[in-house]
């Protein structure tokens, strides 16, 4: 098969059959859908409806959640008697938010808890045993955790002993054993048969308000002078969580997300509004890439340097001048981490290719003292596509042990080859695409012999191929507007919802010119002289921009299609993502 000039496979993202191409037909969509709709597993008219129209009202009931009733249940006695209680997070977006989102709902009802985020330097994730026995002495008496919680059998036994009811809300990977808690509302929990498994923690937390809110209006808890609490209003929150969570765009996180990035500045919270100026974003609505991008780094950035508290912060004030006082703070952590990042980024490729070429190893782990463990995680992000090696980098100690993150490439289970490793650690949690890990000491040298084995006993050779999945075959003459505003009603884009990726094959490039030293702006023309604007971003130095500047034949390119809004006009383009020599 050729390789493209940046040295990829182009492949379907999926094979599709006559059914789709039907289906395709007649719910109005051109043929062209066909992948999508096939890949998305949607295989009947209600079930496009539904995708490209999500709405809250597709929601299960969180009763068919386990435990959610016992959960509903407690809380009941914690908001009528007036009970001091505590929301126990994770350090990262995800945990924030959810920590956030109870916070206001709880302070609607005139009962706000306390939050309480891990120092992810000095205590690690999720709940830790002095945590526990601190909490207790203080006066709670219940803590609900939120995006943590499944692993932590050890602290909640802590918890248990001193008085403390736990209600676990998690995502994460769960075992057979279940911690001792009073409820554990997780979709993956093994025993589980609530379908949703891709909920992000912070779903997980709307949901236990979704079934919590009912309750108490059955109750008679909400007059006319004092309404329920707006759970509407919080889902900026559960689109920020779930999509800086990288959770798959599908299913229930698809009208959620939705929901959330409607949501205009005047109905922001006066942190995400204080974080899109300090990252100078403009518009007046929140995008999943702006999330992704931009937002979520800002959050993260606090945990990750020790400062965790700082993003619930952030996400409970209504002050907007103490919004943008730590806005501005996160926005400075963010450019350490950055600088960060990139020599530790720098010392692990060096490292890898000390060992020689990547070629025969399949699953990669790299460590070293002194790394900061607050940003191992999105360096192993880096090395994983770098790469296409799921990757493992570890924040050694003195002893030979430490902590690490991995990241996994598409189309590896990480979660199934780290727990094959599991002799080697003393801790480790996380899921299909990233996880988190504890080393024993000096088990650097066999764990990373036992995940590499793991990493390739459980693949197809395929998977370690670098590709570019594609969606179909665009030609020039159907790329306009109303095919790029069908395209537009399919977002938001994330994990589970790619955008599409379209081959336009044979064509010439006319008038291409370099950009800012980075881009390479340019016209496209088929054999037929219909031409379509393009433009190809942070290609260059390198490929593919180095090749598609000296190809002298034609060329196929592969690339989404977008709508180009610049001065009130509107303009569709190509936005190339790879090239190779045409056929």
């Amino acid at each position: 098969m050729r390789q493209s000039f940046s040295g990829r496979i182009w492949r379907p993202r999926v094979e599709t059959g006559e059914h789709h191409h039907q289906l395709a037909k007649e719910t109005g969509l051109r043929e062209l859908f066909a992948g999508i709709l096939a890949y998305r597993a949607l295989d009947t008219p209600s079930q496009v409806e539904a995708f490209l129209q999500p709405r809250l009202s597709q929601l299960p009931d969180p009763l068919a959640l386990m435990d959610m009733d016992k959960a509903v249940a407690r809380l009941i006695r914690v908001v009528e008697e007036r009970e001091s209680f505590v929301i126990y997070g994770d350090y990262d977006v995800d945990g924030v938010t959810s920590c956030a989102l109870l916070y206001r709902y709880f302070n609607e009802l005139g009962h706000p808890p306390r939050i309480y985020v891990p120092d992810r330097l000095t205590e690690g994730y999720g709940p830790n045993p002095q945590a526990m026995r601190t909490l207790a002495a203080e006066g709670a008496r219940v803590v609900i955790t939120v995006d943590c919680g499944i692993m932590a059998h050890e602290s909640l036994e802590v918890a248990k002993e001193v008085g403390l009811d736990v209600i676990v809300t998690d995502h994460h990977q769960g075992r057979e054993s279940l911690p001792p808690a009073i409820a554990v509302i997780n979709p993956n929990r093994l025993d589980e048969t609530f379908p949703h498994k891709e909920l992000a923690g912070v779903g997980v937390a709307f949901y236990l308000l979704l079934a919590l809110n009912r309750a108490l209006r059955q109750r008679g808890q909400f007059q006319e002078a004092s309404p329920a609490p707006d759970l509407k209003s919080l889902l900026d929150l559960v689109a920020v969580g779930t999509i800086a969570d990288v959770a798959s765009l599908t299913d229930l996180n698809r009208p959620l997300t939705s929901a959330g990035l409607r949501m205009d500045g005047a109905h922001l919270k006066p942190g995400l509004r204080a974080l899109m100026e300090v990252a100078r974003l403009s518009g007046d609505r929140m995008s999943a890439g702006q999330i992704g991008f931009q937002i979520g780094p800002r959050i993260n950035a606090g945990g990750r340097l020790g400062k965790g508290s700082l993003g619930a912060e952030l996400l409970i004030t209504d002050d907007p001048q103490r919004a943008m006082e730590i806005a501005r703070i996160l926005d400075d952590y963010n450019q350490e981490r950055q600088i960060l990042e990139k020599k530790i980024f720098q010392e692990a490729v060096a490292l890898i290719e000390g060992f020689g070429t990547v070629e025969g190893r399949h699953g990669l782990v790299v460590g070293r003292e002194g790394w900061h463990p607050g940003v191992v995680g999105i360096v192993a992000s880096r090395l994983a596509e770098r790469y296409h090696r799921p990757t493992v980098v570890l924040a050694l100690d003195e002893e030979g042990g430490g902590k690490g993150s991995a990241r996994s490439i598409p189309g590896l289970d990480l979660y199934s080859a780290v727990s094959a490793c599991e002799e080697h650690l003393a801790a480790f949690g996380g899921h299909r695409a990233a996880a988190g890990l504890t080393l024993r000491p000096r088990q650097l040298e066999p764990f990373t012999t036992a995940f590499d084995q793991a990493v390739r006993e459980q693949n197809p050779t395929e998977t370690f191929q670098p590709a570019l999945l594609v969606d179909g075959e665009l030609d020039i003459v159907l790329a306009n507007l109303e095919l790029a505003g069908r395209i537009e009603r399919l977002q938001p884009f994330g994990r589970g919802n790619p955008e599409p990726l379209w081959i336009v094959r044979n064509v010439r490039l006319l008038d291409a010119r370099v950009v800012k030293d980075r881009h390479l702006k340019c016209m496209l023309a088929d054999p037929w002289e219909e031409v379509l604007d393009a433009i190809a971003f942070g290609v260059l130095p390198g490929e593919p921009g180095s090749g598609m500047l000296n190809a002298t034949g034609r060329l196929d390119v592969a690339g989404t299609l977008a709508i180009n809004r610049f001065r009130n006009r509107e303009t569709v383009q190509l936005l190339i993502k790879d090239a190779r020599p045409a056929e």
